[in-house]
């Protein structure tokens, strides 16, 4: 072997019992160096774990000269050890300083000293070298996988809408936007919506994975400025049946977290959650039972932040509240046909927590010029979404789940900021 080339013959989990006397070559960061005279041990750390090297000869001082945390390129032989910690370990024959670190470093990533969690966004780059930090993103990554590959099973079509819009897309609120084309206002889109309904027109079921952004002057561990949104829209379903498969899709995520990612759990800190059933509760359920905890509120009112919380205690996990009074929802969502007062509407809770939110749409472009006019809306400022319905739109349903969110809940932390690499708020733009 050439220890100049930089391509790795192993990552540090395959290095075992079965390479036991034979050359390997590793790459990785150092983590530990322990001197005891003639020989030293090195702990070597990659994105998949960590193996000890064996440093004699030659080679010592180059290895305790290095600073922790700089970049390393080492051939050894496999052998076994008398470690405690390790069943093998890399005698070495030839050991390289690729990178140093430059101390002292602005966070601790081996996580033994801890962080404020803006020192850590702050240097994020080196916080991913935290076994703690790099199985959330590992687990983040799953989901997604786990998401794509369960609706694409249903027939979903996965679909890229545009992130710069004309108009806003639920009304104007908490957009953010910007001036950049001649003679008309851009912005950034908050939702898919109305591009995934259009969608149904000619593909049926949709759904979209992509970033969304909100210009809401919120301060809380659960708002961001930009977050991850996992969309569906689904032509000829009704609400109770889109509500089916974000069910399905939570409970599959959440099975598959605790049957094959075990070990990134653990890792995370995270304790496996098991989904049975969701219940669905009515709005009205809602109110009598918020009642008898003291808070009155009326039909037609929508629920504070305090009146959540006491939901989520009286129903600790996943929930969905079905059935909301039609006036508290987006111009887009159908009424029940039995009662107009209510919409064929649902929102996703954990705890106080909302995850998702969705429902039957309407259809009727008649309706939706009159819905559009009862909420203060301008219909000719949607002329390009309602000429669509013009073309024969299908009956459809759909919903928006925060990504972001339920990572929150499936790797038990309390700050969204914990499970989003780079995240944005009111406050932060870098790095």
């Amino acid at each position: 072997m050439v220890l100049n080339d930089i391509k790795r013959t192993h990552y540090a989990r395959q290095v075992d019992s079965t390479l036991i006397g034979q050359q390997v070559r590793v790459g990785g960061w150092i983590e530990d160096i322990r001197d005891i005279g003639k020989l030293a041990f090195v702990t070597i750390r990659d994105a998949t774990g960590i193996c000890q090297v064996i440093v004699t000869g030659g080679n010592l001082q180059t290895a305790l000269q290095a600073p922790r945390q700089s970049v390393v390129n080492v051939i050894g032989t496999v052998q076994e050890s008398k470690a405690r910690d390790f069943l093998v370990e890399l005698k070495a024959s030839e050991f390289a300083v690729v990178t140093e670190a430059l101390h002292p470093l602005p966070i601790d990533p081996t996580g033994r000293v801890e962080s404020a969690i803006d020192k850590r966004l702050d240097a994020r780059a080196l916080d991913l070298r935290n076994p703690r930090v790099a199985a959330i993103f590992r687990l983040r990554s799953a989901g997604l996988k786990i998401i794509r590959d369960a609706l694409s099973s249903q027939g979903f079509i996965e679909v890229n809408t545009p992130k710069i819009i004309g108009s806003a897309s639920e009304g104007g609120a908490n957009l953010f936007g910007f001036e950049y084309f001649a003679n008309r206002k851009a912005y950034l889109a908050q939702s898919p919506q109305l591009y995934k309904e259009q969608l149904t027109l000619g593909l049926d079921r949709v759904f979209e994975i992509g970033p969304y952004f909100r210009a809401e002057n919120s301060h809380t561990v659960r708002h961001l400025s930009e977050f991850t949104s996992v969309d569906i829209e689904a032509g000829f379903l009704d609400y109770d049946e889109v509500m089916d498969i974000l069910e399905q899709l939570v409970r599959k995520v959440a099975a598959e977290f605790n049957e094959k990612h075990k070990v990134d759990l653990k890792e995370a800190g995270a304790k496996e959650i098991s989904i049975t059933k969701i219940d669905r509760l009515t709005y009205e359920q809602c109110i009598d039972e918020l009642a008898k905890e003291g808070e009155q509120l009326d039909f037609g009112d929508d629920l504070s932040d305090s009146a959540l919380r006491k939901l989520g205690v009286l129903h600790p996990g996943f929930y969905f509240i079905i059935d909301w009074p039609l006036k508290l929802k987006p111009f887009y969502i159908h009424e029940n046909e039995e009662n107009t007062k209510v919409s064929k509407s649902f929102d996703l809770q954990y705890n106080y927590l909302e995850l998702a939110s969705g429902g039957r749409r309407l259809h009727s472009p008649a309706k939706l010029r009159k819905r559009l006019a009862e909420q203060g809306l301008n219909p000719d400022s949607f002329q390009e979404h309602l000429r669509a319905f013009n073309w024969g739109m299908p009956p459809h349903s759909g919903w928006g789940l925060g990504y972001d969110r339920l990572m929150m809940v499936l790797t038990d932390h309390q700050n969204v900021r914990e499970v989003v690499l780079y995240p944005r708020d009111t406050e932060r733009l870098t790095p």
